[in-house]
């Protein structure tokens, strides 16, 4: 497979090969300081994290879930979410990022090929970013899609437009999801550069300003057979692949919740005034703050707990993915999505609640916290993650088969 050879302008020295999860771990805090310091300035500007990007792809972290018989650390699923959470604390934009590079790994070392797995592998370990085009605007249910795949000799050729391209822009790797001739869902690898692949940079959303999740738009481009893979396969049997994209879901959201914190803690130590009638000198004695900063501290513990417990559950059901595991993961995934979307959106809101009338100034630019929150926690509405509990426990009713679950 020589797909390699395609690509343009994207010569970079070989990343680093982490070892230990104790390592992804420290590389990853290392990053995030970094990344924290420019986080409100590119949030404010929207200016695209490129230069952070390839921090990231130089660190080792982008190839943490390569299957140690493909040469990767392949980390376990808490270990992900974490490393997740660390870089949405200090960004959360570039903590989103990487959530399709980590899915699309996960969809292909479920269903690629035995050459496939060693080149795109490959390609993680050195550092390569593969981006998405899988959402679509104007079907029916985002669960639809328009753009089609089809035969053209040895390869096929792909039209149409994909919206919410989340890391696109920044990508080695376009990764296009399109439904072939027997309305079978392919995901193909196609290189930057790729003729009759336009990339727009027009997300305007109000939070997480700078994941890159513009348009792109497929103009009769052609695909390589080998670098097609069947991504229906996967939802046919009992995978990891939904649980794995939502456990980063799940990582996002715990780190905006923990900045949204960290604000909160700093601001009502140093900045905010007591209330006239609390009797108390400083607005961090404050009884009912107090109670308010415990209760969202007891919160962030308890959706981390979770999120660890559902990822040594994914981490079972990759290894043995038996209806069971598989759907044991499902449901514990689905637990900490709804956690940790709740506590984002409340240590998000609790910010300005405690902080007082001060924070909300345009300078500080804290309001970054809950604009992320509200915008990621969109994702898979948590709404139907309580509906396939309760169905589950109550009627016996299996989780759909997708990759929101």
């Amino acid at each position: 497979m020589d797909l390699a050879l395609q690509q343009t302008d994207r010569i970079r020295p070989v990343a680093t090969q982490l070892t230990t999860e104790e390592e992804a771990i420290a590389t990853a805090r290392a990053l995030a300081r970094r990344f924290a310091e420019s986080a409100s300035d590119r949030d404010v500007d929207r200016l695209l994290p490129h230069h952070e990007l390839e921090a990231l792809s130089q660190s080792g972290l982008l190839s943490i879930t390569v299957p140690s018989e493909y040469g990767g650390l392949d980390v376990s699923n808490a270990v992900l979410a974490e490393v997740t959470a660390i870089l949405a604390e200090a960004d959360g934009s570039i903590g989103q990022i990487p959530q399709n590079h980590f899915y699309i790994l996960e969809a292909l070392r479920t269903d690629g090929s035995e050459e496939q797995k060693k080149f795109f592998f490959g390609r993680a370990l050195a550092g390569d970013r593969f981006g998405n085009a899988l959402s679509e605007r104007g079907t029916k249910t985002v669960g639809h899609y328009n753009t089609r795949i089809s035969r053209d000799g040895l390869g096929y050729r792909i039209n149409g437009s994909k919206y919410y391209s989340t890391g696109v822009v920044f990508a080695d790797w376009i990764t296009v999801f399109a439904l072939d001739e027997e309305d079978r869902l392919t995901m193909s690898f196609l290189p930057r550069g790729t003729e009759g692949i336009e990339i727009i940079d027009d997300w305007d959303g109000f939070g997480q300003r700078t994941t890159g999740s513009g348009t792109t738009i497929l103009h009769n481009v052609y695909a390589r057979a080998d670098a097609v893979v069947f991504h229906h396969k996967g939802f046919e049997r009992p995978t990891t692949i939904g649980s794995v994209g939502q456990i980063i879901h799940a990582g996002i959201d715990l780190g905006i919740a923990r900045a949204a914190f960290a604000e909160t803690v700093e601001f009502v130590k140093t900045k905010s005034r007591p209330w006239m009638d609390s009797g108390v000198e400083h607005a961090s004695d404050d009884p009912l703050t107090i109670a308010k900063i415990g209760q969202i501290a007891i919160r962030l513990e308890a959706a981390t707990a979770v999120v660890e417990r559902a990822g040594q559950k994914v981490d079972v059901a990759q290894i043995d993915p038996s209806e069971a595991n598989v759907v044991s993961a499902t449901l514990a995934v689905a637990a900490a999505k709804v956690l940790t979307t709740e506590i984002a959106l409340e240590a998000s809101n609790t910010l300005f609640e405690l902080a007082g009338t001060s924070s909300v100034r345009v300078g500080l630019n804290l309001d970054r916290h809950w604009r992320n929150a509200r915008t990621h926690t969109l994702h898979d509405p948590v709404r139907w993650k309580y509906h396939v509990v309760g169905n589950y426990h109550l009627n016996d009713v299996t989780p759909p088969k997708n990759g929101a679950l």
